[in-house]
């Protein structure tokens, strides 16, 4: 696969993330580098600033980073698609948010608090999980359910609550540590919540109701955005684990650890999983090219390829995850040992896979 990133840029991500686990933060030496290429903003539109990468470049380059570390992809994933949301908020809020150099977004998809309409915007109060990059956010963003200034849940003409996403700034939230997951580490995805927060009418948004700036393909179906922005961190960090077996076991094998009947064993189920994961992400990457040039086109994409870019977003992570656990067996104890690279990759891609837009397979 032809690289995105440089050599330098390559060898420096390796030789960091070791060091980010152990910290449960990503290094200042890889803040740096996402600060400087504009990571944690690409989905910002241009108008603001934004590096303008399109969304078939944002994929590959994502894939690439969680090749090379799990966390450092999965936090500029989740924390840059938090930044799409400056396209539905107040541009003299965006604008005002986006004069730090250093603005990152974290947030949650849960709701997870309330607020309560004041005369001049809203109460807050809530706690929300998650929040991938939090302790290097500039920017929380939360959904609630809306109440009336009595503190009643509004709701809609078919009887469902009401609810509305809100933009807090670092001051206001209180970060409550607490990711004490076996992988993903780095990320930092702590908890945060808000207590009798008042902020003003601005300060909410309601997503895909109106763009408020526009940029080509902003409009890309968010749903399906999320989607195959996660599907290809699992695909990164497959790659990267039966990159690791691959050589751990020739390794091995030279030294005359296997018999041939071993070796044969495993290199044609190598190649096989090798197959399977090229067959579905040049699949996946077919289908996502569809959805973009219709978007592109039409200024639309119509319901079927919708739904094919989900399915596929989909199969792609389960097939990646059912690859590496093919494979785990033929690492040894090198592979269960928490020190080791490979473990580390394993134990990212399996916290990463439990995010509930992959679970189900249909």
């Amino acid at each position: 696969m032809e690289s995105i990133l440089t050599k330098e840029h390559r060898e420096l991500v390796r030789s960091l993330a070791a060091e980010s686990e152990k910290s449960g933060q990503l290094h200042p030496l890889l803040l740096n580098m996402a600060y400087q290429h504009n990571w944690f903003k690409l989905f910002v539109p241009e108008v603001y600033g934004g590096p303008g990468m399109k969304l078939p470049d944002i994929l590959k380059l994502e894939e690439e980073l969680a090749y090379l570390d799990g966390s450092l992809a999965w936090t500029i994933t989740l924390c840059s698609g938090a930044s799409w949301f400056t396209g539905f908020i107040e541009p003299s809020l965006v604008k005002d948010i986006l004069t730090d150099e250093q603005v990152c977004f974290a947030g949650s998809g849960s709701i997870g608090g309330t607020a309560r309409k004041t005369a001049k915007g809203y109460i807050v109060n809530g706690k929300w999980q998650y929040a991938s990059g939090a302790l290097h956010a500039t920017v929380f963003t939360a959904n609630c359910v809306l109440q009336d200034d009595k503190g009643n849940t509004l709701q809609d003409g078919e009887g469902n609550a009401l609810s509305k996403s809100f933009v807090f700034k670092k001051s206001e939230v209180q970060v409550l540590p607490g990711w004490s997951y076996m992988g993903m580490v780095a990320t930092g995805s702590h908890a945060f919540e808000v207590n009798e927060l008042e902020v003003p009418e601005n300060r909410s948004f309601v997503i895909n109701a109106h763009i408020q700036i526009t940029d080509e393909g902003f409009d890309y179906p968010f749903l399906q955005l999320a989607e195959t922005t996660l599907a290809v961190n699992s695909l990164g960090m497959a790659r990267h684990f039966t990159d690791l077996v691959e050589q751990h076991f020739f390794t091995r094998a030279a030294a005359k650890r296997y018999e041939a009947q071993q070796i044969n064993i495993f290199a044609i189920e190598l190649k096989k999983i090798k197959d399977e994961l090229k067959t579905i992400r040049n699949e996946f990457y077919q289908v996502f090219e569809d959805s973009w040039q219709q978007l592109r086109t039409n200024r639309a994409i119509d319901e079927n390829t919708l739904l094919r870019v989900s399915k596929l977003s989909r199969a792609l992570a389960h097939q990646a995850r059912t690859g590496v656990d093919k494979l785990y067996p033929y690492a040894g104890l090198e592979a269960a040992k928490k020190e080791t690279e490979m473990n580390r990759v394993w134990r990212d891609l399996h916290t990463a896979s439990q995010h509930a837009l992959l679970t189900f397979d249909l």
